[in-house]
């Protein structure tokens, strides 16, 4: 294919993937930011009025880049991966694996369809979080450069249980028992400081955990671990989530059986 030929292919997978959450916004768009709302009320609210501050920030301040990132992170997820499967379900996938059109392209129009829906979810929660919260951006390109890597992360992971699911049922295992366990700990309601070394340690090996603390360093100019560290994290599991996406495309995995 000519290289005008694979944008139109590319603006097309897109284009398809933005519209089919956009046109049910209420579904999808609308239940996160009340989910997040409910958050800042009760947790930043009621309950940080009482916890003062954390870091020597205002408790409602600390946890407005988490639970950001938490529903950026979900919302990227659950599009692709819903998104996928239903195309795999419905049997018009294989109509694109058997185009010319290239495997790569494919995987970056579902991905580029998680980005967007995470982004969108990402501002309307940031416009809820400003009735109680100040926003206060001290690095533009990294809250931008994180939230972005962040979204494309999790649509590549969506993307792969996609690949492997079955069933519809499938497609909620590993949201409900691995990813919001995982963001639940990743450091959105608290300092990994507070935490015994032990605990402090295991928190290390949770990948969410770097991409919260870049996020708040994005926002507030904090963060319990080091700007680069996080970035070569967030970065690394990109490459090799997209390594993995590929091969598995190209081997026809849970496709062609």
């Amino acid at each position: 294919m000519s290289g005008y030929a694979n944008w139109v292919a590319l603006r097309t997978i897109v284009t398809k993937e933005v519209l089919r959450f956009s046109r049910i916004w209420i579904q999808t768009i609308l239940p996160p930011v009340i989910t997040m709302g409910l958050y800042f009320i009760i947790f930043g609210g009621l309950i940080g009025s009482r916890i003062g501050e954390m870091e020597g920030i205002r408790y409602m301040d600390f946890i407005v880049p988490g639970l950001i990132m938490m529903a950026v992170i979900t919302n990227a997820y659950s599009n692709v991966v819903s998104s996928f499967y239903s195309a795999k379900f419905q049997r018009h996938l294989e109509e694109m694996l058997v185009s010319p059109v290239p495997n790569y392209l494919i995987i970056l129009g579902f991905v580029a369809g998680g980005v967007c829906r995470g982004l969108a979810v990402g501002v309307a929660v940031t416009l809820i979080s400003m009735i109680f919260s100040p926003l206060a951006i001290h690095n533009l390109a990294v809250t931008l450069s994180v939230v972005v890597l962040t979204a494309t992360l999790f649509a590549l992971a969506g993307l792969i249980n996609g690949v492997f699911a079955r069933s519809f049922d499938d497609i909620s295992i590993v949201p409900t028992f691995i990813l919001t366990p995982l963001t639940y700990l990743g450091g959105v309601f608290y300092s990994i400081t507070l935490l015994p070394e032990f605990w402090q340690g295991a928190s290390m090996l949770n990948p969410i955990l770097y991409m919260v603390n870049a996020f708040r360093y994005g926002f507030l100019g904090v963060a319990d671990i080091g700007l680069a560290t996080s970035y070569a994290i967030i970065i690394g599991f990109v490459l090799v989530l997209y390594g993995v996406a590929l091969f598995l495309l190209n081997k026809g995995v849970g496709i062609r059986n």
